[in-house]
């Protein structure tokens, strides 16, 4: 099909990513906004936009009903839900293609069944992808955690099986422990996701996490466009990623690479997704897989010159990939900042008036923002405003570029994560590579210490 008009379920700056791919395909945009959002970018730069809502995200970016209407009102041909917010939810994918409207991601039923930890594990270790040791699905009892935990040997971790950012895990180091922490896992799933299943994994010490990207045309073609390196995290989110990853090896990224790429054809995968791995002492592990674009997604672009972004709406569109996994090359370093409104170091969030702002240029420097002088930043919504990304023919070659382009961003009248990202790469161990996903965490308490 055709894909003439599309609309865009997201906001901020992967809104206006997606509005700058679809332009460049001669394709219009609508812009679907909450009254919080009237002034943002997209929704000025869009062909038609159309109002669905407050400022609550329950009652706008997240209300189903007010979405497919705004679609057929201004008859949308696809929707692209970007990230976070409705991107993973499948049941509206179902909604959006019963419509007659292309959704832009994957079929539905594997949204839903990576949406499900348990299930998601259970799949990968069928599609070949390697298992951290644990429990093949749901725990049901104490006795059944205890007979296991022993088996697999402490610290094991215990998971909730919906949701993610850190909630519903907890580590346990000891038998002595195991109830209690497992209670309270269940409670905290409970409460977070409406779901109180949990499961059981070996706890990895130190860990990298790297994650892959792939891409699969829905008929049984896929390929891997090689991976990023997502360690640098504070409370399971992630802060700075980087491709390729400094530990992992051309023979690693072709070995890995092909099992991913095999495992997503056989699946019959359709779109862009991204398979995470813990990473240690040379071995890979599946912790799960995301159903949509990442934040990330820019490295990857920066290092392989494909606008995933461009592949996803062509896909939609029952087109085949416009690249085979032979005629992809890794060229250079790429680095991505996560810029947040917040105070660098307490993360206290700080939105308000943007009095200022001047974007850092120059050779392979990228800001992916929607802000501009005059915005005012919503309260309401996460706090990521931007992300600047650079590339370099080496990693140092990238870090050079990277700490110039930090000092000519210039975001006045909010606080912002910039001055975080300067001081993490004045760091030797980060200038070496060598960091895991406790690092940062670490590093912060020396800090405040």
């Amino acid at each position: 099909m055709a894909i003439k008009r599309l609309l865009i379920a997201n906001r901020g700056e992967i809104a206006l990513r997606i509005h700058r791919a679809a332009r460049e395909m001669g394709i219009e945009t609508v812009a679907v906004h909450s009254t919080a959002d009237a002034d943002a970018m997209h929704v000025r730069l869009a062909d038609h936009a159309v109002c669905i809502g407050p400022a609550s995200a329950a009652n706008s970016y997240l209300n189903v009903a007010a979405i497919i209407s705004a679609a057929e009102i201004t008859h949308a041909d696809a929707i692209h839900p970007g990230y976070g917010f409705l991107s993973e939810n499948a049941r509206f994918a179902e909604i959006v293609e019963a419509h007659d409207i292309a959704w832009v991601g994957p079929k539905p039923e594997h949204i839903r069944t990576m949406g499900d930890k348990v299930e998601a594990k259970r799949t990968a270790g069928a599609l070949g992808l390697p298992l951290v040791p644990g429990s093949d699905g749901a725990i049901e009892d104490f006795g059944e955690a205890r007979a296991l935990a022993e088996k697999i040997g402490y610290p094991v971790i215990i998971k909730a099986a919906s949701g993610g950012g850190g909630r519903g895990m907890k580590v346990v180091n000891s038998a002595e422990e195991l109830e209690s922490q497992m209670g309270q896992a269940r409670s905290e799933a409970k409460a977070a996701f409406g779901d109180a299943t949990v499961y059981m994994e070996k706890y990895l010490g130190n860990p990298r996490h790297i994650e892959f990207q792939v891409f699969g045309d829905g008929n049984g073609k896929a390929v891997h466009l090689g991976e990023r390196d997502c360690s640098l995290q504070r409370r399971h989110q992630k802060v700075l990623e980087e491709a390729p990853s400094p530990v992992i090896t051309p023979e690693e990224r072709e070995r890995m690479g092909g099992i991913v790429a095999k495992a997503m054809a056989d699946m019959g995968y359709r779109g862009a997704g991204t398979i995470e791995f813990l990473w240690e002492k040379g071995e890979f592990y599946f912790i799960e897989m995301n159903t949509r674009l990442q934040v990330e997604h820019p490295v990857t672009e920066a290092i392989t010159g494909v606008d995933l972004v461009r592949e996803q709406i062509r896909i939609a569109a029952g087109k085949p990939l416009s690249f085979t996994q032979d005629e992809l090359e890794f060229k250079g370093h790429a680095i991505e900042c996560r810029i947040n409104a917040e105070d660098p170091w307490t993360f206290t969030p700080s939105p308000g008036l943007v009095d200022s702002y001047h974007a850092a240029g120059g050779m392979n420097v990228r800001v992916d923002s929607g802000l501009y002088a005059g915005y005012r930043i919503p309260p309401y919504y996460d706090s990521m405003i931007g992300k600047l990304i650079v590339s370099g023919r080496t990693r140092k070659g990238a870090i050079m570029r990277l700490k110039r382009a930090l000092e000519e961003m210039v975001i006045g009248g909010v606080k912002t994560s910039i001055p975080l990202h300067q001081a993490l790469l004045e760091d030797p161990e980060f200038n070496s590579g060598d960091y895991t996903i406790k690092w940062l965490e670490e590093w912060l308490a020396k800090r405040a210490g």
